[in-house]
């Protein structure tokens, strides 16, 4: 699973056997005030993850090792005794423009807690106009909010392809931050998460694999450890007080 990795890089990932190999990185500060209710009041909790071949899980080893499935095992220890079902509505190859017709079947009609879009790489790599980009992921995100559901945004990995077009990678970056900030929703900026590995010295033929695009399985288990920290984050102050301890970080 693992590329050759420096010495340091090495170094590091044993050092970190809490996170199973993945580098240290901050825990994301997510708002997700109607997940956090519904996790203090004992309702189960629904994920959707939406998006591409990044959340279809393209070139993990099997369908436990996808980063939505790695999810719903994080929270489920990070939020022991709650009821968390992640839902994989990922397909692979899709950008905005054909993310959009199905989700109201594959994303609103399922009533979830909260969506993950997962969103930007293959605008990218397709050179979509900019505009049609940010009106389509704009209209999406009207939509969730119209239908009362909460929406976290993840934008695109850091990967050989996309830092091959670095302008337009930084530009598409730029615009899903200024969607998230305009429509009030948390951002996962995976791009950066992932450049702060690799300047602590984790190689990113570590995390992603070897078409030079699509995670392996170290890198989606990765994102799905920091997105489950900034979502347990988010919900833990709104726990029971006799629960708090119980929740703690995973070991």
């Amino acid at each position: 699973m693992l590329r050759v990795l420096s010495i340091f890089g090495l170094a590091l990932l044993l050092a970190l056997p809490a996170r199973a190999g993945c580098p240290a990185s901050p825990t994301p500060a997510f708002a997700l005030p109607a997940t956090g209710a519904a996790v203090a009041e004992g309702r189960p909790l629904t994920i959707i993850a939406f998006g591409s071949s990044s959340t279809e899980g393209f070139a993990a080893s099997g369908p436990a090792a996808t980063y939505p499935a790695r999810l719903q095992a994080r929270l489920r220890e990070a939020l022991p005794g709650r009821a968390i079902t992640v839902i994989n509505r990922g397909r692979g190859g899709e950008d905005v423009s054909e993310m959009l017709p199905r989700l109201g079947r594959d994303v609103i009609a399922a009533a979830p807690t909260l969506v993950i879009w997962q969103v930007g790489a293959n605008a990218v790599l397709r050179r979509l106009p900019p505009a049609a980009y940010e009106a389509g992921v704009g209209a999406g995100l009207e939509r969730l909010r119209a239908a009362g559901i909460e929406t976290l945004l993840m934008d695109s990995q850091e990967s050989p392809r996309l830092r091959a077009m670095p302008e337009d990678q930084r530009r598409f970056e730029a615009i899903t931050a200024r969607l998230a900030a305009a429509h009030r929703v948390p951002l996962f900026a995976r791009g950066a998460l992932m450049r702060l590995w690799e300047s602590q010295g984790v190689p990113n033929s570590a995390v992603i694999g070897s078409d030079g695009l699509h995670h392996t399985d170290l890198g989606y288990d990765c994102v799905a450890a920091a997105l489950a920290d900034g979502i347990a984050a988010a919900v833990r102050p709104v726990l029971p007080a006799g629960n708090v301890a119980q929740a703690a970080r995973p070991g």
